[in-house]
């Protein structure tokens, strides 16, 4: 947990993924269209992967957790929490999402 943490805390956007997984290629996708540059570790060419999915899965609570992603540190979760997040609207500033605020916030975009 220690590491995920750590590596996690590094950047202003980072995300545990997996290259084959869909859903992951999707969160990344996002992430680039909003332009924001993320840091991406694909556990399944770590070597040390399976241990950083353990921990992200006592992390999580889910057997699945991958895309897992951390903005500015923080855990937001993984797809349905980060798509959550861009369909709801920020009620100080309507035209924006909590995600890009969130991302903002967090130095990952500069809009």
């Amino acid at each position: 947990m220690d590491r995920v943490m750590g590596l996690a805390g590094q950047n202003a956007l980072v995300i545990f993924s997996n290259s084959s997984c869909c859903m992951c290629h999707s969160i990344k996708r996002l992430f680039g269209e909003l332009g924001a540059h993320a840091t991406v570790y694909e556990l399944d060419q770590d070597s040390r992967g399976k241990e950083t999915e353990k921990a992200l899965v006592r992390l999580l609570g889910r057997s699945s957790p991958l895309p897992a992603v951390f903005i500015g540190g923080k855990l937001v979760g993984s797809s349905n929490e980060v798509m959550s997040l861009h369909l709801k609207a920020d009620p100080t500033r309507a035209s924006k999402s909590h995600l890009i605020m969130l991302l903002k916030e967090a130095r990952a975009i500069w809009l």
